[in-house]
């Protein structure tokens, strides 16, 4: 029986308080026992943390309104371009115009899939997936199945990520869990199935559900995948102070329409 660890704690499969929310529950009840039989080996690896002065290549530069034109995604890739930015990340709608502006370039394109709500079948997020890698996206970033993984239905949730990391084999995958609608629980149990559906990537927030990123969030991200997965913050990182303290808490990519004012030390007054 695979062992189960949250924060320095470990149990077996019996589950005897072993996730710290369990209570009394009847073995096999509670949500880290699931998603241990679902193949995680652990819950929470204790991780550490991480720092650089140069903060423009852990930078997903984002622009994800859907109110945004053609225009606004030949600045946004003006912008990736000037400043060095990791990506850009946009709907799949415009992955393919980004592409060409970015050829030649070392920031590549992400699509967001199932976004903003993550209710979709996993059939048309696998889907959707497929397209925007083939438009020429290099990365994707999928919403989570919210209303599936609070109802406790860890296997839809599972195999809803799971199509989306099959559907593009070998494309990096993030996955959304919209940590602002989630208790801890559901978010270490969250992180725990993105880990064993293959992901590579879990992130706070699609920066239209209320909420964002906090420190302490990407903290207890980082102790859930370890150093096996990737952590990214997005939603409410406006400032370098900000961005700072996601990285020091743990994350390896900070998504902000900000990005301009986050490398140059300003502060911005956008909404994401």
């Amino acid at each position: 029986m695979a062992a189960v660890v949250v924060d320095g704690r470990q149990g077996t499969g019996s589950c005897s308080n072993a996730c710290g929310s369990c209570g009394n529950r009847a073995a096999g009840s509670c949500g880290a026992h699931a998603i241990v039989n679902l193949g995680a080996s652990r819950v929470a690896p204790i991780g550490h943390t991480r720092t650089s002065p140069d903060l423009a290549r852990y930078i997903d530069h984002t622009l994800l309104k859907p109110e945004a034109t053609r225009d606004e995604v030949v600045k946004l890739c003006d912008e990736a371009r000037r400043y060095g930015f990791a990506t850009v990340c946009l709907n799949s709608s415009y992955v393919s115009l980004a592409s060409q502006l970015l050829q030649g370039c070392s920031t590549v394109p992400i699509a967001v899939v199932g976004f903003p709500l993550g209710a979709a079948l996993p059939s048309a997020k696998a889907f959707e997936a497929r397209e925007a890698v083939r438009c020429g996206a290099r990365e994707i970033d999928m919403v989570i199945n919210i209303g599936a993984l609070k109802s406790r239905d860890f296997k839809l949730a599972f195999d809803d990520i799971k199509a989306v990391v099959e559907a593009v084999r070998g494309t990096p995958v993030k996955v959304i869990l919209e940590t602002s609608q989630l208790d801890t629980e559901q978010k270490i149990i969250a992180c725990a199935l993105s880990k064993a559906a293959g992901a590579a990537f879990v992130k706070t927030s699609t920066g239209f559900a209320g909420g964002g990123a906090t420190a302490e969030d990407i903290a207890l991200m980082r102790r859930v995948v370890g150093d096996d997965m990737g952590v990214k913050a997005s939603g409410g990182v406006r400032s370098q102070e900000d961005a700072q303290k996601m990285i020091a808490a743990g994350a390896d990519r900070i998504g902000a329409s900000a990005s301009v004012a986050i490398v140059t030390g300003q502060k911005s007054k956008s909404a994401y």
